[in-house]
């Protein structure tokens, strides 16, 4: 990882949770073991590199946890860890609080609609 710049911890909690997929990531892992392909269908338009390199930047920060099962065809589970399942209340108050914004992000429409006619 790069130098940290500031003190602060939520820059280093940035560096890994940052960016389009994991949040995501841990969103659909949070109801539990999931391999690669159900992944794959939960964010149809993440590629297959870019999940894989998220998938390997979660488990290097202790956040997932990856169980490769011998045999043929290979089999690849994806759960999270104690340390990512502690995530989860934080992950899930994101969602409650953008929902309850939802009301306020909504434009305001009636005013536009009596100004046209006018």
């Amino acid at each position: 990882m790069k130098d940290v710049v500031s003190r602060c911890p939520i820059e280093q909690v940035m560096r890994v949770l940052s960016g389009r997929w994991p949040t995501l990531l841990l969103y659909y892992l949070k109801d539990g073991t999931k391999r690669f392909s159900d992944l794959r269908r939960d964010n149809p338009t993440v590629s297959h590199r870019i999940l894989s390199l998220e998938l390997r930047k979660l488990e290097a920060a202790g956040i997932v946890q990856r169980t490769v099962h011998p045999g043929y065809p290979l089999r690849v589970d994806y759960d999270l860890t104690a340390r990512g399942r502690r995530l989860v209340p934080l992950v899930d108050a994101l969602g409650a609080w953008w929902e309850s914004e939802a009301a306020a992000r909504r434009p305001d429409v009636s005013g536009a609609r009596r100004r046209s006619a006018a």
